[in-house]
């Protein structure tokens, strides 16, 4: 589950703290940072190709939150030389502008490769695995 060097696995789970930040703050540049110039992102199946696509598609979708909590907790690093896989653990309390919320819990499945001594991601693919919306008890 965990392997490889230690800096590299605290490099990982420090950018997985990056994305996080950058969801609660609303912020497209600290969001968009973690992510490889060529990255794949599969989001619950939309599939989308280069981190402006995906920073694209991630300003429409948080457009409509007022506010988000979003923790991450990586289950998983595992590091292959400048390639590394993961699998990461969120729960999510979601505060839409209409004053609905939902909680989500999330699971990512990782590929990073670290670039000019950095990681990020190279692909996520996201999949809800359990939700709960208040207003609908």
């Amino acid at each position: 589950m965990f392997s490889g060097p230690i800096e590299d696995r605290l490099a990982i789970r420090e950018l997985s703290e990056t994305y996080g930040l950058g969801v609660v703050l609303n912020d497209p540049e600290i969001w968009g940072s973690v992510w490889a110039e060529d990255a794949h992102w599969d989001f619950m199946g939309t599939q989308l190709d280069g981190r402006e696509a995906i920073v694209g598609l991630w300003n429409q979708a948080m457009s409509g939150l007022a506010a988000v909590s979003f923790q991450c907790l990586p289950a998983a690093i595992e590091i292959d030389g400048d390639t590394a896989t993961g699998i990461v653990q969120t729960q999510e309390v979601l505060k839409f502008k209409d004053g609905t919320t939902r909680m989500v819990g999330g699971l990512y499945t990782d590929m990073l490769v670290k670039r000019s001594g950095r990681w990020v991601y190279s692909s996520r693919a996201f999949k809800i695995i359990a939700e709960y919306n208040p207003q609908e008890g």
